[in-house]
C-alpha cells in the first residue's frame, strides 16, 4: 500500500511539474535587452569624490583612456549607451585589486573585516556552516561585540542547507540578519516570489572598501586552482575571481545594498556613517551595476551585449554557466564576422549537470561561426568575467544564463582602462594554459549519448 501511495505521489508531482512547464512555456519570452536603437547617446559624464565632473574634465579623462587603448568603439559608442541603460555613474579615483580564487579573496576579506571601525554590510547567495562559514561568523561576531554594526543579507534558497542555529548565533550577538525572499511560507513577505533569488556577492567595510565577484562563503573555495591544487577523487579546487575596490565608487555599491535591505523590509539600520567622505584612492574608472528581476531588463546583460557589439579586436569571456539567448549568440557571431577574436572559457566539469549539457548544446553553432571555445581543466570553473578590446572589463556574480538574466539579483563592477585590462588578459591567458581548445572536428565526433543529453537539456534552457 505504501509503495502504491508513493508511486501515486510521484505521478502527481510529475503532472504538476509538466503543467507548470507548459504554463511557463506558453508565456512570452522576457525582455532582457532594451531597444538599443531607441537609446539616445549623450556625452559621457564621470563622477569623482565630490560629485559630477565638468564636461571638460570628463572628456579629458575619456580621451586619455582612449589614447592608451587599442582600436575600439567602446569609448566612442558604447559608454554613452551604457550610461543610458544603467543609470549609475562612471566614477574616477578608485583603486582596484584583482583577486584570484578563494584563499586570496578570503585573506583580503578577513583583513578588511578586522580593520572595520564603523560598520560591515554583507550580501551573499551562499553562506555555509562549514570551516569557512564559521571563520566568517566568528570574525563578524567579534566585530559586532567591539561596537561595529554588522548587517547581513543571505539568500533563502542559496543557503538552504545552512541550519537556523548558524543564523541564530549571529542574531544573538546583535548582528542584523535578513533572509532574502524566505522559502518558508510562514515568514514570506508581500510581493514574495520563490523564483526570484539574490545571487549577489557583496562585502562593504566602513563604506570605504567593497568586494564584488563570484565567490560565496563556502569551504569549496579553500584551495586555489593553480599550482599544486589539483583534482582528486574526493576534492576538486574551484576557480573563481573577485575584486577589491577602494574609492568613491564604493558609495554606488552601498546604495545597491541599502536598496535591497529596504525592499526586503529589513529592520531599521543603526545610525552609522554609511556614506563617508571618499578620498581619491587611485586612478581607475569604475561603474557599479546591479540588476534586479523587478526591472524591465537586465542592466548587466544589456551592458555586455552593447560592449560586444562595440568590440573591434577581442572579446574574452569566462563564465561558469553559459546558456545564451539569441541576442548573445548573434552578438558573438557578428563580432567574429567583424574580425574580432572571440574566445569563451567554459567549465570542463560543473556542479550543475543540466546547465552543463544545455551549454554544450550551443557549441556546434558557435564553433561553426569560428568562435573559439576552451574548457578549463583540473578545477571547477565558477568565475564570471569579461574583457573587451583590452579596455573594458567586468567582474561580478552574473552568469550568462536565463536565470541570471531574468530571475536573479546580480551585481558587477565595470572597470575601464588598459592597465586593468592587461591584468585581465594575463589572468585569461593563464587559465588557457590549463584549458583544452575544442575544435569543430573533435566536437562532432562526440558520443550519441552526449548528443541526446544536450538536446534534452536544451529544452529546459529558459528555466536554468
Amino acid at each position: 500500500m505504501t509503495i502504491k501511495k508513493n508511486a501515486r505521489a510521484r505521478v502527481a508531482n510529475l503532472a504538476t511539474m509538466l503543467a507548470l512547464t507548459l504554463l511557463v512555456g506558453c508565456t512570452s519570452i522576457p525582455t532582457m535587452v532594451p531597444d538599443m536603437a531607441m537609446q539616445q547617446a549623450h556625452p559621457v559624464k564621470l563622477n569623482g569624490a565630490n560629485g559630477e565632473l565638468s564636461a571638460k574634465q570628463s572628456k579629458a579623462i575619456i580621451a586619455k583612456l582612449q589614447k592608451n587603448g587599442d582600436d575600439t568603439n567602446i569609448f566612442d559608442k558604447h559608454l554613452a549607451l551604457e550610461a543610458e541603460i544603467v543609470g549609475s555613474p562612471l566614477v574616477v579615483g578608485n583603486k582596484v585589486e584583482l583577486l584570484i580564487d578563494g584563499p586570496t579573496t578570503y585573506d583580503a576579506m578577513f583583513a578588511a573585516i578586522e580593520s572595520a571601525k564603523d560598520h560591515i554590510n554583507m550580501e551573499t547567495f551562499i553562506i555555509e556552516d562549514d570551516e569557512i562559514g564559521q571563520r566568517f561568523a566568528k570574525a563578524l561576531i567579534a566585530k559586532q561585540a567591539s561596537g561595529v554594526q554588522v548587517n547581513l543579507i543571505y539568500d533563502s534558497v542559496g543557503s538552504i542547507s545552512t541550519p537556523t542555529t548558524f543564523f541564530d548565533a549571529l542574531k544573538a550577538s546583535g548582528i542584523n540578519v535578513l533572509e532574502y525572499n524566505p522559502i518558508n511560507p510562514l515568514v514570506t513577505r508581500k510581493g514574495w516570489q520563490v523564483n526570484q533569488r539574490d545571487h549577489r556577492k557583496l562585502l562593504i567595510v566602513d563604506g570605504q572598501i567593497a568586494f564584488v565577484g563570484g565567490i560565496n562563503i563556502s569551504s569549496v573555495y579553500s584551495s586555489g586552482s593553480f599550482g599544486r591544487s589539483k583534482t582528486t577523487k574526493n576534492k576538486q579546487p574551484w576557480r573563481d575571481t573577485h575584486l577589491r575596490m577602494e574609492g568613491p565608487v564604493v558609495s554606488e555599491f552601498q546604495k545597491l545594498f541599502m536598496t535591497t535591505w529596504s525592499q526586503q523590509k529589513g529592520q531599521t539600520l543603526a545610525v552609522k556613517n554609511y556614506f563617508p567622505d571618499y578620498p581619491v584612492k587611485g586612478s581607475e574608472v569604475v561603474r557599479a551595476i546591479g540588476s534586479s528581476p523587478d526591472e524591465p531588463y537586465s542592466q548587466i546583460y544589456s551592458t555586455l551585449i552593447s560592449a560586444i557589439n562595440s568590440a573591434e579586436t577581442q572579446v574574452f569571456i569566462t563564465n561558469a554557466y553559459f546558456v545564451p539567448d539569441p541576442k548573445l549568440l548573434t552578438a558573438l557571431k557578428e563580432a567574429v564576422q567583424r574580425g574580432v577574436d572571440v574566445r569563451l572559457l567554459l567549465p570542463e566539469k560543473t556542479d550543475s549537470t543540466m546547465v552543463f549539457y544545455a551549454s554544450r548544446s550551443y557549441y556546434d553553432e558557435l564553433l561553426t561561426a569560428n568562435v573559439k571555445i576552451y574548457e578549463r581543466q583540473d578545477a571547477l570553473l565558477h568565475a564570471k568575467t569579461a574583457m573587451i578590446d583590452g579596455v573594458w572589463s567586468t567582474i561580478g556574480s552574473t552568469n550568462l544564463d536565463w536565470r541570471s538574466f531574468t530571475n536573479n539579483q546580480e551585481i558587477n563592477a565595470v572597470v575601464l582602462g588598459q592597465g586593468f585590462g592587461t591584468q585581465m588578459q594575463s589572468m585569461f591567458e593563464k587559465d588557457l594554459e590549463s584549458s583544452t581548445l575544442i575544435t569543430l572536428e573533435s566536437w562532432r565526433s562526440r558520443s550519441i549519448a552526449a548528443r541526446i543529453k544536450e538536446r534534452a537539456a536544451r529544452l529546459w534552457a529558459r528555466f536554468l
